[in-house]
């Protein structure tokens, strides 16, 4: 069930009006520190105008993300206490947010509003616990170590807030379980994100020591982090790209539709984030989809249209067992093999991911040339054969995302 809209809304809504406030606020009692401003400006602007591209990670921007948050905790200047408040804090990371990511709004490639209400209300929440308190003198007796575990500690429970604003803006944009996005956001934080904090800490300390002449410094490393994972995200991409290069090897020789291998991906994928799977368990569903068929290479004759749901149960488990024996060979993840290799089997000795294909596949084979009514059809036959053939909790998961398709799939193509 899709998530109501008004929590998204209220999310943007709430990060534009704390901004047009603190912008308010700004106007009306000037720009302290400006020196300082200006340079975490730059420095924000700079890390949006870097931020990723095309690649689905949690943190596009983690140079501007950690200029942020080091700004938001920053409270002295080369010795010097600061004097800038929440509302100038809000107003310079939100204007050199919008700045930076002008050329890629340009471009089509813009952060969508998501991106700019987590940036505003993170690091405003960053800023409302640390600097009321520091400018109060509360944390004048933290000196050293206890000063840095203490920016640490904030910056920590701040990514965790953002964790859970990311899973409720995807929730509500998806409708996909809360609970699961939330804990793929937990695991990546402990990835780019906890750099993130790392360099937002070191950076703060640093210009409170030497002044903002650290910021240049201590950049580099999250700089060179960043171009790190870049090139690990285009080695997963092309290591997608040759998955689905090997999955249409059943489409070129003629074994199955054209698209058929990409369609029971994108559907499995679906319904795996409907039942709840993890990344990683969703990363091993879509590559064993996309090579599911891959087997049917052995077959001297094409089944007709590659629909192996209506072949005999042991000739079922034969393409499987040497599909699974294919896909070993390719040097893929054994554990695609075995989502492969196990489709075959009796429902309720699968895996999770089994199932989803065993049935997303059955599906698909249905609906093709099934006519305006093949989609409900076939949906209404997989639920017939719940009883020995498919598992009726992935059925029903089917028919949810289905539900909010318009019971619709792309066709060939």
């Amino acid at each position: 069930m899709t998530a109501p809209p008004s929590l998204k809304l209220l999310i943007h809504t709430a990060a534009a009006l704390l901004a047009a406030g603190s912008l308010a606020v700004t106007l009306w009692s000037g720009l302290d520190e400006r020196p300082a401003a200006l340079a975490f400006g730059v420095l924000i602007t700079v890390g949006e105008l870097a931020r990723w591209t095309g690649a689905r990670v949690r943190e596009a921007a983690p140079l501007g993300a950690a200029g942020a948050l080091s700004y938001a905790l920053l409270g002295a200047d080369a010795g010097r206490p600061t004097e800038h408040g929440v509302a100038q804090i809000v107003t310079v990371v939100c204007a050199a947010a919008l700045l930076g990511s002008v050329p890629h709004i340009a471009r089509g490639q813009g952060p969508v509003l998501d991106h700019l209400a987590r940036r505003v209300l993170t690091v405003a929440f960053a800023a409302v616990c640390f600097q009321p308190l520091y400018n109060q003198g509360v944390f004048g007796a933290w000196v050293g170590p206890a000063y840095a575990l203490l920016l640490l500690a904030l910056l920590s429970l701040t990514a965790l807030c953002d964790c859970v604003l990311a899973a409720a803006l995807a929730h509500s944009r998806t409708g996909w379980p809360f609970g699961p996005l939330l804990r793929d956001e937990l695991r990546a934080l402990l990835g780019i994100g906890s750099a993130v904090c790392a360099t937002g800490a070191v950076m703060a300390l640093a210009v409170a020591v030497v002044g903002l002449w650290a910021l240049p410094v201590f950049s580099l490393p999250l700089l060179l982090t960043q171009l790190s994972f870049k090139r690990y995200a285009a080695v997963r991409t092309t290591y997608r790209q040759t998955i689905a290069s090997l999955a249409r090897a059943t489409e070129i020789a003629g074994y199955t539709p054209a698209g058929h291998a990409r369609r029971v991906a994108e559907l499995s994928r679906a319904v795996g984030r409907d039942l709840g799977l993890t990344r990683p368990e969703l990363t091993v569903l879509e590559y064993a989809a996309l090579m599911h068929d891959i087997g049917q290479l052995s077959l001297v004759d094409p089944v007709p249209a590659g629909a192996t749901a209506v072949l005999p149960a042991a000739e079922q488990l034969r393409i499987a067992l040497l599909g699974g024996a294919v896909v070993r060979q390719t040097g893929v993840d054994a554990a695609v093999a075995v989502v492969v290799e196990r489709q075959a089997d009796p429902y309720r000795e699968q895996p999770v991911a089994a199932r989803i294909v065993r049935a997303v596949n059955a599906y698909e084979e249905k609906v093709q040339g099934a006519g305006p009514g093949g989609p409900l059809t076939a949906l209404e036959e997989l639920r017939l054969a719940t009883a020995g053939d498919y598992a009726p909790e992935v059925v029903e998961s089917l028919a949810r995302v289905l539900a909010r398709d318009c019971l619709t799939l792309p066709m060939a193509g």
